[in-house]
């Protein structure tokens, strides 16, 4: 998903597959969700706001969350502090969350993706996939340091990042949810709620496995581990090899394009990559191989738009996808079938949450839980 320090993956609505939004028509029908009408795109980008800069330091706090230990301002391995939340639990009789709980998080989750259908073009769930996807996508595989365990993007100078323009929005949406559900860190929190909003979004189901830790500003990763839009296939590999993904898995994970827009407030881009941006399909890689693409001319940075409708846009790593001789079959299966990339962004999806995650339980510890849609 190449949204980075550039580029990002706007929120919008998961609509029914059969509606369709005002500025252009649907070309590629896909299975869609059962939830409210939505409206067409916004005209304008939400007005941006800062990041949270508050600063957790000085003093260790212990607070237990689906077997998690939280600490802040302390030097504890993220296993240590498992293996002592888990043994404090235990010996103390504390709340042990169960999956019913956490399906009360994901029902708390999609309530409020209905109920607050005024932002963007009418949903948080692609900001919410790409809070989920900015967390986990630090990881390097090297050092071990980075990914979703922490949300360290809750500090500066994380939170700053030119890549994390505009989550605050999706950090302020799931707020009320961390205080109704206290038990949660907000690393499973973000990763919870980004399975979410791909579900209620019409996309595959994506297993979420619990016990990632929050983390204080320390342990905050640097600028420029997360792709940049306005690059090529050479940068899309270094990015994304760093945190052990292979050429396919690459492809796969761009397809979270189907989603979102880009806003010249955060990354200078502008525009929708289909028609259909507020449900999962595989549209992105049809669109790629069927529209004709021109280079857009404009004040902002390069990028491409449609010759027939002049509405969406591909970003320069987007059309890496196609020169590429790697990548371009993959593109090519994809775009002939929505079940092969459904069932590949479930399982790419599950390793970029999980990426450098210490779990003290096993894969059998997954859970899908229940969609509403």
């Amino acid at each position: 998903m190449a949204t980075a320090s550039r580029t990002v993956t706007r929120a919008l609505r998961s609509t029914p597959a059969t509606s369709a939004l005002k500025t252009a028509p649907r070309r590629f029908a896909g299975q869609g969700p059962k939830l409210h009408p939505r409206r067409g795109y916004a005209s304008e980008a939400p007005k941006p706001s800062g990041n949270n800069t508050i600063l957790y330091g000085g003093i260790a706090a212990v607070l237990l969350g689906g077997g998690a230990y939280f600490t802040f301002g302390s030097k504890t391995s993220p296993e240590q502090a498992a293996k002592a939340s888990s043994a404090a639990g235990a010996k103390n009789g504390v709340f042990t969350p169960s999956k019913e709980d956490y399906q009360k998080v994901y029902d708390a989750v999609a309530q409020k993706l209905i109920d607050e259908d005024d932002y963007d073009d009418g949903s948080y769930g692609p900001v919410l996939l790409r809070l989920g996807w900015h967390a986990s996508g630090t990881y390097d595989l090297e050092t071990g340091t980075g990914g979703s365990n922490g949300a360290t993007m809750r500090f500066a100078p994380e939170g700053d990042h030119g890549a994390n323009a505009g989550l605050k929005a999706a950090r302020d949406f799931v707020e009320p949810i961390k205080e109704q559900f206290p038990w949660i860190t907000y690393s499973d929190l973000w990763i919870l709620s980004a399975c979410a909003a791909i579900q209620e979004m019409g996309g595959p189901d994506v297993p979420f496995r619990p016990g990632r830790q929050d983390r204080d500003v320390s342990f905050c990763t640097p600028d420029g581990r997360l792709p940049d839009g306005a690059k090529g296939q050479d940068h899309l590999r270094g990015i994304f090899y760093r945190m052990g993904f292979n050429d396919q898995e690459i492809v796969a994970l761009s397809g979270a394009h189907a989603l979102g827009r880009c806003h010249t407030d955060r990354s200078g881009f502008e525009g929708p990559w289909t028609f259909s941006p507020i449900t999962l399909t595989n549209d992105y890689y049809k669109l790629l191989l069927e529209e004709k693409w021109s280079w857009r001319k404009w004040n902002g940075p390069k990028q491409l738009q449609d010759v027939g409708s002049k509405t969406l846009m591909m970003l320069p790593t987007d059309m890496a996808l196609l020169k590429d001789k790697s990548f371009r079959p993959v593109v090519e299966k994809y775009a002939k079938s929505q079940e092969d990339f459904f069932a590949d962004f479930q399982k790419v999806l599950v390793k970029l949450f999980e990426l450098g995650v210490p779990f003290t339980s096993g894969e059998d510890a997954r859970m899908v839980l229940k969609r509403t849609a």
